[in-house]
């Protein structure tokens, strides 16, 4: 029965070749003759082909051959022979049940293979060649393959039913490889496998046999003497360049780790040095495993090879790739980084992260998380507690010793060359003001309440951490956490300035007294110190003008003010010289005390004394006025009753009187209507301007612009701007010249 099968597929293979043979347009009828050499030739050729075993070495996929077999045939100028065997696979590949072929994909193999078979070979087919792009199996190598069954008796070129196919009859494969190790040995003082281990040992720091550092050439050299290829001298080069950056990294690590005093390094310092270390500590793992490797002997090219766990120069470049890359990343920083500390440093770092590399840029993320942990965890301290913890001075905000008087606007700075580059300067403004708000809470309002606003600022810091933590990548998180912290202090400190210590009451205590707004007490004051102050100011007593003052408040509405603004008005006497008189010396001032100081500064304070001078001269010569009328007009209603006098004297007299009234209604209006631009158009508008400002203010530094503002608009618009004091200096002096 298995002899019957057997000649059935004997019967089968020569009606398909006479099929083909009979298609192809170039073989003539003499081909189609069963007995003709080009008939026997082709059927050996088949023969052969369907009783190889020999497996390809590429993965079975029946869409990527048909696709393969499309496109050459359109790449070709065939589109109409694409187009049918794309039908025609359509056809073949849906084609199921009983008579289908199981492995369709073989089947489109094999037509391509001998398509590029038959491309190749420009000549007459021959028994002896060999098939491109199939690989013998290992099951089956050797230098004869065996087709067990007789395929046809009649063939002349079968022998008992075994058919030859030579490989390498006369062994030249083993010859050249013989050769090409011979020849190797020669050229190759040195074998690759200690080469390999040399290399390794000055990936590590450490010379090895051949393989050692020199300090002129700065690097790992392998000797001239030694004799080894040109090529093996250039790739033992290249892999060595790992050794000398791990030096240079290793090196920078120890020195840090051993520098005194430890402020030259810092914490920012010793945590890029711990993250340089555990990448080290990375690199070392992969040495122990290629140590390894490396005790396996490198088998020769005629060998098989029974293990891939060996170790060679072009295998160890392989595996040295991804690790160069991040040595010299690491050296670059080495260098970047070896006079710079704290947020300076952190910044550096951070500009070499900017890359498009997904390995470095994961590197560099991991690095620098590592190295910004300490100063996120001084703004998280500083946001929230108002702490700063800089012992080696790396934060990118400062605090000196003042007064407290001075701490809001000189206790704390921003240290621009601390600030990394990947926190915004108003972001870093938002910080300062945070912490200083705190400070300012607990140093100059004694105030303890910050803290419940702390609490909750924490609390959310926790949620924050739980979310994801601060940390370098982190900037949203960062900004949420001192938006919200910024938000509850600065309200809370507004609304102590506001309510605790009554600032609003105190501008408008200024207002009224030391910018003269209260009319009954400037008018009461001015008419019981007059007599006091006309006198030489060297013999006029401070306590008696105190009591004066105290008299003047109880005697006008004043007296209903609260007792502690009350407390804060003082008589003061500027310093005089010989010839001054009391009204030139005479002046209030109001005690601003801490935290109120913080915006009535002594600067400000001097600005408000000279505004004051301002009005209470000006006031003066309202009440001398005012004086000269209760004098004058006694004398205007006398005058009639002048009859018993001379016309002419008379008449002089009353001349006389019309000039005085004249003279002085002049000053008066000039005085009248100044005092209304004074009052109403400069000090009310400008109140009602700082008042909406103050309404509006979110923090500190806003009520400050608010009332720098406020006074700058009242010294510019009452004429006392520097502008001003020049042009009146340049009229007195012509006013003098002229004189």
């Amino acid at each position: 029965m298995e002899e019957e099968d057997h000649q059935k597929v004997s019967d089968l293979i020569k009606e398909l070749v006479l099929r083909l043979l009979s298609r192809n347009p170039t073989s003539d009828s003499h081909a189609l003759d069963p007995d003709s050499p080009d008939f026997r030739n082709s059927l050996r050729y088949a023969v052969r082909l369907l009783s190889s075993r020999m497996t390809p070495s590429i993965a079975p996929d029946a869409a990527a051959i048909a696709e393969s077999i499309k496109r050459r045939l359109a790449t070709q100028g065939k589109s109409s022979e694409a187009l049918t065997f794309a039908e025609l696979n359509s056809k073949f590949a849906s084609k199921t049940g009983l008579g289908s072929v199981n492995n369709k994909w073989a089947v489109l193999y094999l037509l391509k293979i001998i398509a590029d078979d038959r491309k190749a070979a420009k000549t007459q087919l021959d028994s002896s060649v060999l098939l491109p792009h199939l690989a013998l199996n290992n099951a089956e190598s050797g230098n004869r393959y065996r087709v067990s069954r007789t395929l046809g008796s009649k063939e002349e070129d079968w022998r008992n039913g075994v058919l030859l196919v030579s490989k390498d009859p006369e062994n030249r494969r083993e010859i050249a490889f013989r050769e090409f190790v011979n020849l190797v040995k020669e050229e190759n003082e040195v074998c690759e496998e200690v080469l390999v281990r040399d290399v390794l040992y000055a990936c590590q720091g450490i010379d090895g046999r051949y393989v050692k550092f020199d300090k002129n050439a700065d690097g790992f050299v392998l000797p001239d003497l030694v004799k080894v290829p040109r090529a093996t001298r250039v790739v033992v080069q290249k892999l060595c360049e790992l050794g000398w950056l791990f030096r240079k990294v290793k090196g920078y690590i120890s020195e840090s780790m051993d520098r005194f005093p430890a402020e030259d390094v810092g914490i920012v310092g010793q945590a890029f040095c711990a993250a340089l270390q555990d990448e080290l500590s990375e690199y070392y793992k992969l040495l122990a495993v290629l140590e390894a490797q490396s005790m396996n002997p490198i088998p020769l090219v005629s060998e098989k090879v029974c293990s891939e766990n060996y170790l060679s120069l072009r295998r160890l470049s392989v595996w040295f790739a991804e690790p160069t890359v991040k040595m010299r990343l690491m050296a670059v920083l080495v260098d970047k980084c070896r006079v710079l500390r704290g947020g300076a440093m952190a910044g550096a770092i951070h500009l070499h992260a900017q890359h498009g590399d997904p390995l470095v840029h994961e590197f560099m993320r991991r690095l620098l998380q590592r190295v910004c942990s300490p100063l996120f965890e001084m703004v998280r301290s500083w946001v929230l507690e108002g702490e700063l913890e800089d012992i080696f001075a790396e934060f990118f905000i400062l605090g000196q010793p003042v007064k407290a008087e001075s701490l809001w606007r000189d206790g704390y700075r921003l240290h621009a060359g601390m600030l990394p580059s990947f926190i915004s300067q108003s972001l870093a403004q938002r910080i300062l003001r945070t912490g200083k708000s705190i400070n300012f809470l607990r140093v100059c309002c004694e105030d303890r309440g910050w803290a419940d606003a702390a609490t909750e600022a924490a609390t959310a810091a926790g949620t924050t951490t739980r979310r994801g933590g601060l940390g370098y990548g982190e900037t949203d998180a960062l900004e949420s956490l001192v938006d919200e912290a910024a938000k509850r202090i600065d309200k809370h400190l507004l609304d102590v300035m506001y309510k605790e210590y009554k600032f609003k009451e105190h501008c408008l205590a200024i207002k009224r007294y030391l910018l003269l707004g209260q009319g009954d007490f400037v008018q009461y004051l001015m008419d019981i110190v007059g007599p006091e102050l006309s006198e030489p100011a060297n013999t006029i007593s401070t306590f008696k003008l105190a009591g004066l003052l105290e008299t003047a408040i109880r005697s006008s509405n004043a007296q209903y003010d609260d007792s502690d603004i009350l407390d804060r008005l003082r008589v003061k006497m500027m310093p005089h010289e010989t010839g001054d008189r009391g009204w030139d010396v005479f002046s209030l001032e109001y005690d601003a005390r801490v935290p109120l100081d913080t915006v009535f500064t002594e600067s400000v304070m001097a600005r408000y004394l000279r505004i004051f001078n301002f009005l209470w001269k000006f006031r003066r010569g309202e009440h001398a006025l005012i004086g000269a009328w209760k004098t004058m007009k006694p004398n205007c209603i006398t005058s009639h009753s002048f009859t018993k006098l001379q016309r002419a004297v008379k008449f002089q007299l009353l001349s006389t009187l019309r000039r005085c009234q004249v003279l002085w209604d002049d000053m008066n209006h000039f005085v009248t209507n100044l005092q209304y631009y004074i009052m109403f158009e400069v000090l009310e508008v400008s109140w009602s301007n700082f008042s909406s400002e103050l309404e509006v203010a979110k923090d500190l530094d806003d009520l400050l612009a608010a009332h720098e503002k406020y006074l700058h608009s009242i010294v510019e618009k009452s004429l006392l701007g520097n502008g001003i004091l020049f042009t009146l200096s340049r009229q007195e002096q012509i006013t003098e010249a002229s004189k």
